[in-house]
């Protein structure tokens, strides 16, 4: 169909379409220039500072098998849990216990670990292999705030989110659920408490 032969209709259609698709390439052409040109990546989210422990429980990570289902450190799949950040939300005795024993750490069955399931090996290596595993898994740790942290950023609120959920969430959330900054909040009462007492 020869642009001639459209309507004005037609031609503002199309010419808005084209307009958007060019405005999407430059604007991902642009955010591609800067983010090249910078020393660190744009969106940090995870951090990773690991001990010689857990450089060495990231080695047995990828050495025994685990990336076949987990992925860590952007290495790995995605079938089964993502591991990335669950330092920052599960504790190391939480993870040492589930390596260990899952079945009795897990809340419920767990897909593929326990006895006679894919990952029942897990459990069988050595015990000083699955603590340097769950080491490793522990200095995954997310920044505050970020969606791979149970955590939110330091030190504040967000008004507008605050605003948001006093107006729209029901009030049996109040009860059900528990702000974690108020958690915070009372860790770091009772840790200034504790160094006053010391």
């Amino acid at each position: 169909m020869a642009i001639s032969n459209m309507k004005l209709g037609e031609k503002l259609l199309f010419g808005g379409f084209a307009l958007i698709g060019i405005m999407a390439f430059v604007s991902w052409l642009v955010l591609e220039v800067v983010r090249s040109r910078l020393d660190k990546p744009m969106y940090p989210v995870l951090q990773y500072d690991f001990s010689t422990e857990g450089l060495r429980g990231s080695e047995l990570f990828r050495t025994a098998g685990c990336t076949v289902c987990h992925r860590a450190m952007r290495n790995g799949t995605n079938m089964g849990l993502v591991l990335d950040g669950i330092g920052s939300k599960r504790t190391l005795e939480y993870l040492n216990k589930f390596l260990t024993d899952p079945e009795a750490s897990y809340p419920g069955t767990t897909m593929d670990h326990g006895p006679s399931k894919g990952a029942a090996f897990v459990a069988k290596l050595p015990q000083a292999d699955l603590q340097a595993i769950a080491q490793f898994l522990s200095e995954l740790r997310a920044n505050p705030g970020s969606n791979a942290s149970r955590l939110p950023p330091v030190g504040g609120e967000s008004k507008f989110i605050d605003g948001m959920v006093r107006m729209w969430a029901p009030d049996s959330w109040k009860s059900e659920y528990k702000d974690v900054r108020e958690e915070v909040k009372l860790k770091a009462k009772e840790n200034q408490h504790d160094a006053g007492t010391k």
